[in-house]
């Protein structure tokens, strides 16, 4: 397999997000645009904000007013929607208010877009869960054409289109980039090929997520081919759960804090009966089962030290042939105070082992492999001043 590594990789966060029911959420709101104006101060290139309906823990209903407000408190960060469901918008008016966003925040827009994750959501717009897939495909071919400039003409019976056009484009010059969720079917990598687009493994690091990443970018290459279209694995970004401390025991310690309210409670009351959840009692035996299992689109917890976590990305890199951006899975099962020191350390001891930062090391060699002329240099000059000193005073 071609391996492909970026001169620069970059880094953000997919932030669905995830709160226990017994927090305040007025608070989580508040506490999830903290971790987005963290992320700028610590060089963080992105975030992603999910949008969801029901179940309580991922609270987000509008991930385009979460942008809105945060971007107000950044400058630098990109901001994408991780992920718009599509089954659940007329195209014209998601497609404008992206656009609005786009001219809002000065380019920073990124327009992430799925079916739909939970089928709680579209039964209660009368949705069929079975056809969400379908209508996002319709949608979006719909979305990137008008976000191109384009005139659309389109009846899909759950929306219609009459020489649909946008009153403004993008701020974007190049274009508003749009990325498609990617979970384990080949849905989604069938459409980013199709329209160009961009993918977003949201399931990269769970066992089936895991395994088809090199046939999921396989089957993108193969499709934008024959539709003349081109993707670059750039633009491919993988989703992961990862949690940092100094030592592997405090970081265990911090997540097993609070997995059961924040992650453990929420996967049981969706109805997921896997062997893995069976016999856990305390927040040391979540940990310990996450750490071992894919917790179904969740994945696979990486809980250590800064070389544990950048030993996972590599590992990801060699399964999938190579990606651009990784972006961490904001679980929030450790504590807040945890949390942000995790990103800390994620930044200065993960991202630099991925990015083009070589220069310093390699200047520190320079001077090691010729240390014998140039501190030589150095003492005869010393040696001269003090001579020269010397003959004046005479």
């Amino acid at each position: 397999m071609t391996q492909y590594r970026p001169d620069t990789m970059k880094f953000g966060a997919f932030i669905a997000p995830y709160h226990a029911l017994s927090e305040n959420h007025t608070m989580t709101l508040e506490r999830d645009m903290q971790l987005v104006q963290l992320m700028e101060q610590l060089d963080f290139d992105e975030a992603w904000i999910g949008e969801h309906h029901s179940a309580g823990f991922e609270a987000i209903a509008s991930p385009e007013v979460f942008i809105a407000a945060v971007a107000e408190r950044t400058k630098r960060i990109r901001l994408g929607t991780g992920v718009s469901s599509l089954s659940y918008h007329h195209p014209l008016i998601l497609a404008d208010r992206m656009v609005q966003l786009d001219h809002q925040t000065r380019g920073r827009i990124m327009f992430g877009a799925g079916p739909g994750q939970l089928p709680s959501d579209a039964v209660m717009m009368g949705i069929d869960p079975r056809k969400q897939r379908d209508m996002m495909s319709a949608s979006l071919e719909c979305i990137v054409d008008l976000l191109d400039g384009k005139v659309v003409t389109r009846d899909e019976g759950w929306f219609q289109l009459k020489d649909a056009r946008l009153q403004n484009l993008p701020y974007q010059r190049g274009g508003m980039e749009v990325a498609v969720a990617c979970a384990i079917t080949p849905s989604g990598p069938v459409t980013a090929g199709r329209l160009g687009a961009a993918m977003l493994s949201v399931a990269a690091s769970s066992g089936e997520g895991f395994a088809t990443l090199p046939d999921h970018w396989r089957i993108c290459e193969e499709v934008a081919r024959e539709n003349g279209r081109q993707v670059h694995r750039d633009t491919w970004r993988i989703v992961a759960p990862i949690h940092i401390a100094e030592t592997r025991e405090q970081a265990f310690a911090e997540v097993s804090q609070g997995i059961i309210p924040n992650v453990l409670d929420y996967m049981r009351r969706m109805g997921a009966q896997l062997p893995c959840f069976e016999g856990i009692e305390t927040g040391e035996d979540a940990t310990r089962s996450w750490c071992e299992n894919a917790w179904m689109t969740f994945g696979t917890l990486t809980c250590g030290t800064p070389d544990d976590v950048a030993d996972r990305i590599e590992e990801m890199l060699d399964q999938s042939g190579g990606f651009g951006t990784f972006l961490l899975l904001a679980h929030n099962a450790a504590s807040w105070e945890a949390t942000q020191k995790s990103y800390e350390l994620f930044s200065r001891y993960v991202m630099p082992r991925f990015q083009n930062r070589d220069r310093r090391s390699q200047s520190l060699q320079w001077i090691a492999d010729n240390r014998g002329q140039l501190f030589g240099s150095v003492m005869q000059a010393t040696q001269q001043a003090i001579d020269k000193h010397k003959e004046r005073m005479a």
